[in-house]
């Protein structure tokens, strides 16, 4: 069935493409029966992998990343398709369009895209409203980034603007600090910069969590083209912060994989098939130094059961999909799960956390970050 309708949407513009499955997905919304029959279809195919990451109880280790719902219009519906969790977003404080048009690009040979998006967002208040809506008890998280016309030196109102506005609404929350479409973002990766950004985020976050009664963990969301000592750097301040997690990664700005494909010249972050390698190196690389003490989810490039498990291997603890997804269908996610439960049998463990650590002891490097 996916085959059919993803056929008929490849035949319009990538964001047409993109505006018509929000808004079917939107409308499904409406139809909270419909939902639940989609999602107990999904739940008959796939293999309860229960696990509890920074406090929150996951249906299954497999979400939505950030950029697919990014005003948070029609997450329930993802759930029903399979999925274990959604992260909505990225939003930004005030509504902002984003570039310029045409600034998303598909490259099927690679099941690769390109993107150059900006941030659009409708703004916080159409955000939080969409998350008012929630009624799944799967988790939900919140990307939020920086409006455009922000100078970088003020990035902290924006993200703390947002930290007010989803606090009592999501789950978690995610400093979106690594798109590579908005201008001087990711000079708050660097090292003081990232300090001065996350200590009063955090302080705040702190506060907000006395009000409400309950925790609300804080991730960052990085790049996948910084070196091993600026990674080393940003997972040790990290460590020191206390922060709750980090997301590895977002879209990269290389692009010598997919050169001489129709498109591959276009600007912006790709994603897809030939981000995994990056993404996998750059999740072991925080593993290596986080060791375990602070959550990864992985993200980039996981298009395969195999992918999926290397990635959890490398040292992931949860694992997002987006271009796969589109590409694919839900039916990605039925397969890793399944192929996921044939390794926690495999290793003869309870849960699925207990068959990674097992397997990761006894995986040689060398062999783990060959794509």
């Amino acid at each position: 069935m996916y085959r059919l309708l993803r056929s008929l949407l490849f035949l319009m513009d990538p964001e047409k493409s993109h505006q018509a499955t929000i808004w079917l997905l939107t409308r499904a919304c409406r139809f909270p029966a419909l939902l639940q029959w989609f999602a107990d279809r999904a739940k008959r195919h796939q293999p309860p992998l229960p696990c509890k990451v920074m406090g929150l109880e996951f249906p299954h280790p497999i979400g939505l990343a950030a950029g697919f719902d990014k005003d948070a219009d029609c997450f329930e519906a993802f759930f029903a398709l399979g999925l274990g969790f959604v992260e909505a977003g990225t939003v930004t404080p005030r509504p902002q369009p984003g570039n310029p048009r045409p600034r998303l690009f598909r490259l099927p040979e690679q099941q690769a895209i390109i993107n150059r998006m900006g941030f659009n967002s409708a703004g916080l208040d159409v955000f939080a409203h969409g998350l008012q809506q929630h009624w799944s008890r799967y988790p939900v998280g919140a990307n939020l980034g920086k409006n455009r016309d922000t100078p970088i030196d003020e990035a902290l109102q924006d993200y703390v603007s947002g930290l007010n506005r989803v606090a009592a609404l999501a789950d978690y929350v995610v400093i979106n600090i690594s798109s590579p479409n908005t201008a001087q973002l990711r000079e708050l990766q660097q090292a003081k910069t990232l300090r001065a950004l996350l200590e009063p985020l955090l302080k705040h976050r702190n506060q907000l969590c006395l009000k409400l009664g309950h925790p609300l963990p804080l991730l960052v969301k990085i790049a996948p083209d910084l070196d091993h000592s600026e990674l080393c750097t940003i997972a040790e301040t990290l460590l020191d912060l206390a922060v709750d997690g980090v997301i590895a990664t977002n879209t990269t700005i290389r692009h010598p994989t997919v050169n001489g494909l129709p498109l591959s010249g276009e600007t912006g972050g790709l994603s897809g098939q030939p981000l995994f390698p990056q993404s996998l190196q750059v999740v072991h690389t925080l593993f290596e130094v986080l060791q375990g003490q602070i959550p990864i989810i992985g993200v980039g490039g996981i298009d395969s059961p195999q992918r999926a498990w290397k990635m959890l291997l490398a040292g992931a603890d949860l694992l997002q999909v987006y271009s796969a997804l589109i590409y694919q269908g839900p039916e990605l996610i039925r397969r890793i799960l399944q192929f996921l439960e044939q390794q926690r049998s495999q290793e003869n463990c309870v849960t699925l956390a207990e068959a990674v650590a097992s397997a990761r002891s006894g995986s040689s490097l060398a062999g783990l970050l060959q794509p």
